[in-house]
C-alpha cells in the first residue's frame, strides 16, 4: 500500500453502477439514499434517509458513528417502510460497513456511490443542507434533543417542494402508499 491510501471498510460493497435502472428515473416508491450528519467531535451523529420519489426524509440522532449504531438506526427507521424498501444507496462512510445486515433486516438491496461522488445521492445531500438550516454545523448533538430533531424531521416532510409541484413530501408518500 503506498503511504496515504487507505482501504475502503465496505467489505462486499456493490457498486451504484449495478442498480437497477428504475432507481435513477424515479418511478417507483421505496428506493433510498443514507447519509449521515455529524456534530462537534463526537458529541453524536444524525443518520439521514431520504426517499427518492416522494422525497421523504427521516433523521435519528445517534451517540457516534459506529457501524453498529447507524445498522441499528437505519433498521428502526425503515421498519415501518419495509414493505416501501427496495434499495438503499450509501456513500463509503465507514459508518456503512454492516450494510449487508441492514439490507438484510429490511429485504432490500444496498449500493454504494463512487468515492467523492457526492451527487450520486444528490437528494439526501440537498435535504442534509436544509437540515443544517435547524441544526448547524459544529453543533454539540449531546445538547441536541430527540423530540427537536423529530420537530425538525416533521417541518421538512412538510415543506412543500418545487419538484413535487409544490406538494409536501409526508402528503405524497402516503398518497403513493395508498396507491400502491
Amino acid at each position: 500500500r503506498r503511504k496515504g491510501h487507505r482501504r475502503s471498510p465496505i467489505k462486499e460493497a456493490v457498486s451504484i453502477d449495478q442498480r437497477p435502472a428504475i432507481v435513477d428515473t424515479r418511478e417507483r416508491l421505496g428506493d433510498w439514499e443514507a447519509d449521515t450528519v455529524l456534530g462537534k467531535q463526537g458529541s453524536g451523529v444524525l443518520v439521514t434517509l431520504a426517499e427518492r420519489k416522494s422525497r421523504l426524509y427521516l433523521v435519528r440522532r445517534v451517540e457516534g458513528k459506529k457501524a453498529s449504531l447507524v445498522r441499528d438506526a437505519i433498521i428502526d427507521m425503515l421498519k415501518p417502510y419495509k414493505a416501501y424498501v427496495h434499495t438503499i444507496t450509501f456513500d463509503n462512510g465507514g459508518e456503512f460497513a454492516e450494510h449487508k445486515a441492514i439490507a438484510k433486516g429490511l429485504d432490500a438491496k444496498a449500493y454504494f456511490a463512487h468515492p467523492y461522488s457526492s451527487w450520486e445521492r444528490g437528494l439526501n445531500e440537498n435535504f442534509n443542507g436544509l437540515l443544517r438550516q435547524y441544526i448547524r454545523k459544529g453543533t454539540d448533538m449531546s445538547t441536541v434533543s430527540d423530540e427537536y430533531v423529530a420537530q425538525v424531521e416533521k417541518k421538512l416532510n412538510l415543506r412543500p417542494r418545487k419538484c413535487l409541484g409544490f406538494r409536501q413530501p409526508a402528503v405524497v408518500f402516503d398518497e403513493l402508499r395508498q396507491a400502491a
